[in-house]
């Protein structure tokens, strides 16, 4: 599942960008942006708080009111415009977050009304407790949700082009190509009554429209191309460890 590299000329405004160039400010298309990375990126957050130790509830809470407080608050003027990964962000954020609970746990409760993202919080603590804890700190835990939540993001993106496109039982044949159990190319050839040459076509095509898939959604969580490819390879060392 290598990306396919592309053109810095590609690299267009996103959402992480949109948000940066707020500065911090009250802009409202910004603040969709950033309630919208965090709605896709909540789970590594809830990972580090449940391998910290807190309890399913507790790491609930938690992440409730930090998304809250960050999105609310608009706590943004702390990030520098020429740095800004959202995945370091976040995670220095949630940690100065979490530093400073107990001061301000009165100020919230009084504060009230925050806006709560719409979150499955009972099919995270059932994912997480499929996930072996292998000795991971809680940020290496953080690091390896977040690049499995990309590559879960790119996957669910690349299916509903092709599902899009009619191409749905040539994309349900062929996801083991991305998911480390290719199905043979003689079997799917049979079921879709294709030639096996045009399967291994159609697989080469499926793994490089997800090679950029997967570049597009990482140059969506930073703040410069030059950025994508300093990701890509934080994310591929994430999933690399045990």
């Amino acid at each position: 599942m290598e990306p396919t590299p592309a053109p810095h000329a590609e690299f267009h405004t996103t959402r992480w960008t949109l948000v940066l160039a707020a500065g911090g400010e009250d802009d409202a298309a910004a603040r969709e942006a950033l309630s919208a990375l965090c709605r896709t990126y909540w789970y590594p957050l809830y990972a580090f708080a449940r391998r910290k130790g807190a309890a399913p509830d507790a790491a609930e809470d938690l992440v409730q009111g930090f998304l809250a407080r960050l999105i609310d608050k608009r706590e943004l003027r702390q990030v520098a415009r020429d740095k800004g990964r959202f995945r370091s962000f976040l995670m220095a954020a949630l940690q100065h977050h979490v530093a400073n609970e107990r001061d301000r746990e009165r100020a919230e409760k009084r504060g009230g009304g925050a806006v709560k993202l719409a979150v499955d919080f009972e099919a995270a603590d059932e994912r997480f407790a499929r996930e072996p804890a292998r000795g991971r700190t809680p940020e290496q835990e953080f690091d390896r949700a977040w690049a499995l939540e990309v590559l879960r993001a790119a996957l669910g993106e690349l299916e509903r082009e092709y599902r899009a496109s009619s191409r749905e039982a040539l994309f349900d044949a062929l996801r083991g190509e991305l998911e480390g159990a290719p199905a043979p190319h003689a079997e799917v050839a049979e079921r879709l009554t294709m030639s096996v040459g045009a399967v291994k076509t159609a697989a080469h095509r499926l793994r490089e429209r997800f090679g950029e898939t997967l570049r597009s959604i990482v140059a969506s969580t930073v703040s410069s191309p030059a950025a994508v490819e300093a990701e890509l390879g934080a994310l591929l060392r994430a999933l690399s460890q045990p």
